[in-house]
């Protein structure tokens, strides 16, 4: 019964737990900057190495925002440490 609520407790910690606002803004403002800075290189730059730094932050922005919010997004994670415990309590 401990490990139940043990469990409980960092699951509740899990979805309460949320990048801050403050943090997304920060995230941005960097990227917003990083990709002014190349842009203000881009006369020099070759074409294809402008794409590549806008690709790589939305892709980081996207998986931080899926895994920030644990209800929805595309990456799921399987409680398995309490599947385990149901199934252990169910055999006994």
């Amino acid at each position: 019964m401990n490990d139940v609520l043990n469990s409980q407790g960092y699951t509740n910690a899990a979805w309460r737990n949320r990048i801050p606002t403050s943090g997304w803004i920060l995230m941005a403002v960097i990227a917003i900057c990083s990709c002014a800075l190349l842009g203000y290189n881009a006369r020099s730059a070759q074409p294809r190495l402008l794409v590549i730094l806008p690709v790589v932050l939305s892709i980081a922005f996207f998986l931080i925002a899926d895994v920030d919010s644990p209800r929805h997004g595309m990456i799921r994670v399987a409680p398995e440490n309490l599947t385990a415990l149901a199934q252990s309590l169910r055999s006994q």
